[in-house]
């Protein structure tokens, strides 16, 4: 059942809980009004409503490199030639799961700039004006995207976060983005760099948080990474090097959330109810980035999955006991996939059933690790799934994991929009 707001005022656009597993949800459904709507005392009601996503966009390079293709392309460019280092890549490309990514370095980039693969070469301009380029470009594709999907103009824009680890330079792309997408001088923009695949995680927890403290406000959320910054020759002394050209990928993705009032041409899937964060003590090393002359080296510890699941439970537990919820199997799940063996140790541990990490597997072997992008990918799929009908269960939890090691997490719920008058 549907409880309007009280003293609600014209046509209304009621947004409804999708239906729990069991039967339906017996706390309040939310109704929401875009001329406002006030309580018996006649007070605005307008800032009560939880944040929620009103529309997704992506945006990628014209460059596909399918994964069977991926050995032979890393070698070339690099100009490698060794046996061994070409067995190990290709038995990589294989255990990632990874199908199809997209890339922003290419051929005639590398013709252009040949001193990227030349190992030891101070090349940090280069990159950085190569990746500064690059993440405006992606960057505004997703979010043309997403607005074209809200369906409203660019000007209703209050706030934009700006999520990246890809790039360095002041102003910051968050300026730069900006003023292309012809965002209000008035934009209150806000950057969050270097999280890596935390990002966009902590970018919704941000925009859940900018969204419900400032009533009417509409949040356009964009992450932009390249793997630019990091490419390099194989070497023996970095093998996760080899990692990196089987795992991750190039591209853009783009939200925009926003708390009621709602618009009637407003289409809201998810809200946000409540967001947590927790890193873990003595694991900054795990995940570990540093700049040279020669670009970013990074690199993942073996422990990164180990030390993942010695806290997942409980961390899972703190969102899901803000509704009660005891089994792990009685949410749907978004989690950022990192790589597959950090999603097989959350299925063993929290022993879920196969199905309940699928998008987040289909995202990975559909565009790789794209860092903090790959969160929205998955969303985009839960939407899918949700408006098929395929998700029966009510809560559902957004989970990512950044260099701290970083927990980041949200507790989410599925919702549907009807109309009233």
């Amino acid at each position: 059942m549907c409880l309007p707001w009280p003293g609600r005022t014209k046509k209304t656009t009621t947004v409804q809980h999708w239906k729990q597993k069991g039967g339906p949800r017996s706390a309040r459904a939310v109704t929401m009004t875009d001329t406002g709507s006030t309580d018996a005392n006649g007070k605005s009601q307008g800032s009560r409503g939880k944040a929620m996503l009103l529309a997704l966009g992506k945006g990628f390079p014209d460059q596909v490199l399918p994964q069977e293709k991926v050995a032979a392309s890393y070698l070339q460019e690099s100009s490698c030639d060794d046996p061994d280092t070409r067995a190990k890549l290709e038995r990589l490309c294989t255990t990632t799961t990874v199908r199809t990514r997209y890339t922003v370095m290419s051929k005639e980039l590398l013709d252009k700039h040949p001193e990227l693969k030349m190992e030891g070469t101070p090349t940090l301009t280069p990159r950085l004006d190569i990746c500064n380029a690059a993440v405006i470009d992606l960057g505004a594709a997703a979010a043309r995207a997403a607005l074209h999907e809200w369906g409203r103009p660019a000007a209703d824009i209050t706030h934009l976060i700006y999520i990246s680890s890809s790039e360095l330079r002041l102003p910051g792309g968050d300026l730069h983005l900006a003023a292309r997408l012809g965002l209000s001088p008035n934009t209150v923009r806000t950057s969050l760099l270097f999280l890596g695949c935390s990002g966009g995680a902590a970018a919704l927890r941000t925009a859940k948080d900018i969204a419900e403290n400032n009533p009417g406000s509409r949040v356009l959320v964009t992450a932009a990474e390249t793997t630019v910054l990091g490419f390099r020759p194989p070497s023996y002394d970095r093998p996760y090097d080899l990692v990196g050209a089987a795992l991750f990928g190039d591209g853009a993705s783009a939200v925009i959330i926003g708390a009621g009032p709602m618009a009637p041409a407003e289409n809201p899937f998810l809200e946000l109810q409540f967001s947590t964060q927790e890193f873990l003590p003595g694991t900054d090393k795990v995940i570990d980035g540093n700049i040279s002359e020669e670009g970013i080296n990074f690199k993942l510890g073996r422990d990164l999955p180990e030390k993942i699941e010695s806290r997942i439970e409980g961390f899972c537990r703190t969102l899901m006991n803000q509704v009660g919820i005891k089994d792990f199997n009685d949410v749907f799940w978004a989690v950022h996939p990192g790589g597959p063996a950090i999603l097989n140790r959350l299925e063993i541990c929290l022993q879920l059933q196969p199905e309940k990490l699928k998008i987040s597997r289909k995202a990975l072997m559909n565009y790789g690790n794209v860092s903090s992008n790959t969160i929205f990918y998955v969303l985009e799929y839960l939407r899918d799934e949700l408006k098929k009908g395929t998700i029966s269960e009510d809560w559902g939890l957004i989970l990512a994991f950044g260099p701290g090691i970083t927990f980041e997490g949200l507790l989410v719920q599925g919702v549907k929009k009807t109309f009233t008058s």
